[in-house]
C-alpha cells in the first residue's frame, strides 16, 4: 500500500491514472449502444482505420502532436466507418464482410504510411508504432487535458441524448414513426463510438481498442436488463480496469500498460460471466438446480399419490401401503442422487417416512401435499386440453398459480375432470379410512377432496 501511495506522488503516473480511467468510462458508456446493436467489430474496423490517419497527420504536420493525431484519427475513422456502410447499402456484400474488407484495407495501408514514416528522417522522433499496441507512459498532462475534454464531451451528449440514442437501438422504426432524425442519430452515435475510439489509441493502441470498447459492456449486461445502468456498469467496470491496469503496470517495471487494462477488463468480465445476477453462470445453474429439485419434489410426491391412491382402491379403503424406490420412480424417472436429496428432504418434512426395509409411506401431511399437487398438474391438463373455451391465461407459462385463477373457472376445471374420470381421490379414501376405522368401507366415491 505504501508502495503505490508513493507511486501516486508522482506527476507523470498521475496523468497516466487520470487518462485511462476517463478512457475507460467513455468506452464504456458508447461500447453500451455498440453492443446492443451488434456492431462490435465495428469499433475494431474505426481503430484500425485510425492508423492511416495518424501516419498522414505526422507527415503533414512534420511533428508528433496529440491533437493532430487525433484529428487525423477521427478523420480517418470516419471515412473508415462511411465506406462499410456505402459498401453495405450499395452492394450485396453483408455487414461483417465489409468490416473484414475495411479492415484490413485500412490497416494496410496504415503499415505502409507507418513504414515510410519509420524511415523519414524524423521517423525515430515520431514514436507512431506505439499506437499499434499503444504506450500509456507517453501521456502528457496536455494529452491528458485533450482526452478529459473530448471524454466529457462524449459522456455529456450520450447523457443528453440518452432517451433518443436507447429509441434507435432498440426501436428505428418506431422512433422514425416519431419524426426523430434516425440517420443523424445513426450518424452522431457513429461518431461519439470515433470519438471514444480516437482517444483510446495512444493508450490501448489499434490492435487492442476494440476490447476497451466491448469488453466493459459485455461485462455489465450479466448484471442488468437496464439500458440505463448497464451504461452505467460498463463505466465503472472500464473505469475500474484502467486504474487496475495502470497500477499494475507501474508496478512492474516494463509491463505495457494497455494490454494490462484488458487483462483487467477480462478478469471483470470473467467474474460477470459466472457471478452476474442477470446471466451469470453460477446464479444459472443454482436457479436451474432449484426448479429440477422443485419438479423432482413435485414428481415423487405426485407418484406416492398415484401409488397409495391405487392401493386404496384394491384394498377397498383399508391399507395405503408402502413403495419401494424402483416403484417410485418407474413411473417417472429421475437420478439416484437427486431421488435420495429430495427424499430427505420430505421426511424432514414430515411429508413421508421411510422403513429400515427402504419402503416409503406417505403420511397425512404428505398425502395433502401430494394431493394438491395431483389436482393442480390435472387441473392444467384440463385447461391445455380445452384451453380455447377458457379465457386468456399466463397458465400455460406457469407465471400464474393455477389454484389461485377464478371460481368459477376452477369449477368447470374440476367438473371435466369429473367427466374424464381423472378426479384424485387418494385423500378421499385414505379420510373415510379414518373415519370408519380399520373395517374400510364399500361405497362408490363421489368427488375430491383438498384445498378445492
Amino acid at each position: 500500500m505504501e508502495t503505490i501511495l508513493y507511486m501516486l506522488q508522482d506527476p507523470n503516473v498521475q496523468w497516466v491514472l487520470i487518462g485511462t480511467i476517463l478512457l475507460g468510462i467513455a468506452s464504456g458508456v458508447l461500447g453500451s449502444f455498440a453492443l446492443l446493436r451488434k456492431q462490435s467489430l465495428l469499433g475494431d474496423a474505426m481503430a484500425h482505420a485510425a492508423l492511416p490517419g495518424i501516419c498522414i497527420a505526422f507527415l503533414l504536420y512534420g511533428a508528433k502532436s496529440m491533437s493532430w493525431f487525433m484529428i487525423g484519427a477521427a478523420i480517418s475513422g470516419l471515412i473508415g466507418t462511411y465506406c462499410i456502410q456505402a459498401i453495405i447499402k450499395h452492394s450485396r456484400i453483408k455487414e461483417d464482410t465489409a468490416i473484414g474488407l475495411v479492415l484490413s484495407v485500412f490497416f494496410g495501408f496504415g503499415i505502409v504510411l507507418l513504414t515510410y514514416v519509420q524511415h523519414h528522417g524524423k521517423g525515430n522522433q515520431a514514436g507512431l508504432d506505439s499506437f499499434i499496441f499503444g504506450q500509456a507512459a507517453a501521456i502528457v498532462g496536455t494529452d491528458v487535458q485533450i482526452i478529459s475534454v473530448i471524454a466529457f464531451i462524449l459522456i455529456l451528449i450520450t447523457f443528453l441524448l440518452f432517451k433518443e440514442l436507447k429509441l434507435i437501438t432498440f426501436d428505428p422504426q418506431f422512433a422514425q414513426g416519431l419524426g426523430l432524425p434516425v440517420k443523424w442519430l445513426n450518424g452522431l452515435l457513429m461518431t461519439l463510438i470515433v470519438g471514444a475510439v480516437v482517444i483510446g489509441l495512444q493508450a490501448v493502441g489499434v490492435i487492442l481498442m476494440a476490447a476497451m470498447l466491448i469488453t466493459p459492456a459485455i461485462a455489465a449486461r450479466y448484471w442488468t436488463e437496464r439500458l440505463d445502468f448497464m451504461v452505467i456498469l460498463a463505466g465503472l467496470v472500464g473505469g475500474i480496469s484502467g486504474v487496475v491496469g495502470t497500477l499494475l503496470s507501474t508496478l512492474s517495471r516494463g509491463m505495457p500498460t494497455g494490454p494490462l487494462i484488458i487483462m483487467a477488463a477480462t478478469i471483470l468480465f470473467i467474474v460477470s460471466l459466472l457471478f452476474g445476477t442477470k446471466k451469470g453462470l453460477v446464479p444459472k445453474f443454482l436457479k436451474q438446480w432449484k426448479v429440477k429439485k422443485l419438479v423432482s419434489r413435485e414428481n415423487i410426491l405426485s407418484s406416492l399419490y398415484e401409488l397409495t391412491e391405487a392401493k386404496l382402491k384394491e384394498s377397498e379403503g383399508r391399507e395405503m401401503g408402502g413403495f419401494s424406490y424402483q416403484e417410485i420412480t418407474k413411473t417417472r424417472p429421475i437420478s439416484s442422487i437427486n431421488f435420495l436429496t429430495v427424499l430427505k428432504g420430505l421426511k424432514r418434512e414430515g411429508a413421508i417416512e421411510v422403513l429400515e426395509n427402504k419402503q416409503v409411506f406417505l403420511t397425512e401431511k404428505g398425502l395433502e401435499l401430494a394431493h394438491d399437487i395431483v389436482l393442480k398438474n390435472r387441473l392444467l391438463d384440463m385447461y391445455l386440453m380445452f384451453e380455447s373455451k377458457f379465457p386468456i391465461s399466463d397458465w400455460r407459462e406457469g407465471s400464474m398459480e393455477l389454484m389461485e385463477g377464478p371460481k368459477e373457472i376452477l369449477d368447470e376445471l374440476k367438473a371435466l375432470l369429473r367427466d374424464f374420470g381423472r378426479e384424485p381421490k387418494g385423500l378421499f379414501l385414505y379420510r373415510k379410512k379414518k373415519s370408519l376405522g380399520p373395517t374400510g368401507f364399500h361405497s362408490t366415491m363421489k368427488g375430491s377432496e383438498g384445498r378445492l
